[in-house]
């Protein structure tokens, strides 16, 4: 089943690890029925789903601060004045200044935006990864080419009702009607994120959480025994999807599998 995004809309802004437009065909049809509700994300992530569905309401919210910071400057219009090249000696200069930003308390500031968004297009596949002093550490990428965008005024108008927020799950304001897509840090060795990571309790209490709420839920993560074993025992409708595999440090492009839990729907 073919990714698509609506006619239209703007595509991801960001060079997101892992993306979930590839599920945005399986997602539109458990939508559609409920179009007129809120969209809730609680790991809203590169955006993908948000801006495939296109809600005319969203609530999406991050356990990256820096990510929240980057699409809240793109409410108000975004443009990039910094210099953006894919220049290796220029990249760790911006990734120091963008971390000195961090540590002396400025991460929200215009400049750490485009910061960010300069290493995101930059940096290493994509990946966003901080060390435990809440570092960015992600090395140089090392593409043939790559396009920078400087005027992000097409993300105003449609970002125009959706809320941003940087909250751990459980603080995510939902109400009794929204539908909550969730898709929470796999269930796989590499879960450094955030600074703080994210644990096996983590996996617990989110789709205990999720699983109280009175509205629809999907709840999309790897296809680990243990989660299938989670989801069924909480009441979650399960179905299976073939991801394609876009990063792997053996070049292994097999389909990862992926489990799909429904509730209310």
């Amino acid at each position: 089943m073919p990714a698509v995004v609506r006619a239209g809309a703007p595509r991801p802004p960001l060079k997101w690890a892992g993306g979930k437009r590839w599920q945005v065909p399986y997602l539109r049809p458990l939508w559609e029925p409920h179009g007129r509700k809120r969209l809730v994300e609680p790991f809203c992530g590169g955006l993908a789903v948000a801006l495939g569905l296109a809600p005319d309401r969203a609530l999406l919210n991050d356990a990256n601060p820096h990510l929240i910071h980057f699409y809240q400057w793109l409410q108000r219009g975004l443009r990039v004045k910094l210099r953006m090249e894919n220049d290796e000696a220029l990249f760790y200069r911006h990734r120091d200044r963008f971390n000195r930003l961090l540590s002396s308390g400025h991460a929200d500031r215009q400049e750490a935006a485009t910061l960010f968004y300069y290493l995101n297009r930059t940096g290493f596949n994509g990946l966003c990864r901080f060390n435990r002093q809440g570092e960015f550490n992600v090395p140089f990428g090392r593409y043939a080419r790559i396009g920078y965008t400087r005027d992000f005024l097409a993300y105003r108008d449609v970002f125009a009702r959706w809320t941003f927020t940087n909250a751990d799950v459980e603080a995510v304001a939902v109400e009794r009607g929204d539908f909550i897509y969730a898709d929470p840090p796999y269930d796989v060795e590499f879960t450094q994120y955030a600074k703080e990571g994210f644990t096996w309790e983590d996996q617990e209490r989110t789709a205990t959480w999720l699983a109280k709420h009175r509205g629809p839920v999907v709840l999309v993560n790897q296809a680990t025994a243990r989660i299938e074993a989670l989801y069924r025992k909480l009441g979650y409708a399960v179905q299976f999807l073939d991801a394609p595999r876009r990063i792997s440090c053996t070049g292994d492009r097999t389909p990862a599998r992926e489990i799909m839990g429904t509730r209310n729907l």
